[in-house]
């Protein structure tokens, strides 16, 4: 079932059968929880609203609500100009 190359990918005979565990997903979707709050929380920290630093970032006014709210995938590019802009290490958000 598995390559020699990769010990953790299935060969590609294989492929249409393999599934992502559930946990495995429910990890990630915590992990989109996790950012979601920490970005709430330090975007109040500067005083701003959802929409405040969506626009200050050219981004559209309800994209930081669905960030917040674990509701779109975020780019790492979007990331690190938030990070930037709250003044924070981009790993502050994870944490």
């Amino acid at each position: 079932m598995y390559s020699n190359s990769n010990m953790f990918l299935p060969d590609c005979q294989s492929w249409n059968k393999f599934e992502i565990p559930t946990k495995i997903y429910s990890m990630n979707k915590n992990v989109k929880k996790r950012f979601g709050k920490n970005l709430k929380k330090f975007r109040r920290l500067k005083g701003l609203s959802q929409e405040e630093l969506s626009l200050d970032l050219d981004l559209d006014g309800s994209y930081i609500g669905k960030v917040e709210n674990a509701k779109l995938n975020i780019t790492i590019d979007k990331i690190i100009s938030i990070a930037d802009y709250l003044g924070i290490d981009v790993i502050e958000l994870f944490k």
